[in-house]
């Protein structure tokens, strides 16, 4: 019987690249490569060979691809810079429009003095910026003090804060606004929404007077004793705690409680 030739790929040899370990305090049976491309070089000279085809085959996608990235990246910097830059000259315009407002001098801090931004352009103009979010704010409130209220809904709901009081302000006249629209169970619901958020004693039970007062115009007089009855058990203390009581009877009795 003829003997097979030793070589890396007889049978011999590569029970001797399983046992043998790397390791000498490995025990060798136990030996079991983790990379076999690295046990047999013509595997490796193929795969790699696979690999250059693909990226000939390829070539103009994967460049595509990688500008696509490159641009993706370029532009999102240039809008944080374009950004950074606007939220600047935004801030220096409100400098004037609040100087306006802080002298009572409602009319130029909305609308300018002719070389100054008003907070209406403010709010416009530097739209999704942190001056122009806090224009909104003025604006909105500017808006309330001139009787236009749809225009103070339009302004107060483009305002956010991550300031919790000056949010739940901002809810709070956004009620104001629709009950003198005549929209009394929005500005309920504004009105909650401002009693609820970062609830406090200094400001929700004036807030939650308010929203069962104006859920008495609809005639939600159940919505109205719920209102009134928070205030009785979270904020007893109140100023608000003695025309809750009185309120609260009443309206159960409309309520036929």
């Amino acid at each position: 019987m003829s003997k097979i030739p030793f070589t890396g790929k007889s049978p011999q040899a590569r029970q001797q690249q399983q046992v043998v370990s790397s390791d000498p305090l490995q025990p060798a049976e136990a030996y079991n490569p983790e990379h076999p491309l690295l046990e047999d070089p013509d595997a490796l000279a193929i795969r790699l060979a696979e690999s250059e085809d693909f990226l000939r085959r390829n070539k103009n996608v994967l460049l595509g691809l990688a500008a696509v990235v490159i641009l993706a990246v370029a532009g999102a910097f240039g809008y944080y810079l374009w950004r950074s830059s606007q939220d600047e000259k935004g801030q220096a315009a409100m400098f004037r429009a609040v100087s306006y407002w802080e002298a009572d001098s409602l009319q130029k801090a909305m609308k300018g003095d002719g070389r100054n931004l008003g907070l209406e352009r403010v709010a416009s103009e530097y739209s999704g910026t942190a001056a122009g979010n806090l224009a909104n704010f003025y604006a909105g409130v500017g808006a309330l003090k001139e009787g236009k209220y749809q225009q103070a809904v339009d302004y107060l709901e483009d305002f956010s804060s991550d300031d919790l009081l000056v949010q739940a302000r901002a809810y709070a006249l956004l009620g104001d606004a629709h009950l003198e629209l005549n929209q009394p169970k929005e500005a309920a619901d504004f009105y909650s929404k401002a009693a609820n958020h970062n609830a406090n004693e200094y400001f929700s039970p004036g807030y939650l007077l308010k929203e069962a007062m104006a859920r008495e115009l609809t005639k939600d007089y159940t919505g109205a004793v719920t209102a009134y009855d928070k205030i009785l058990t979270d904020y007893p203390t109140a100023a608000e705690a003695s025309e809750a009581k009185q309120y609260k009877a009443r309206d159960e009795a409309m309520a036929g409680n």
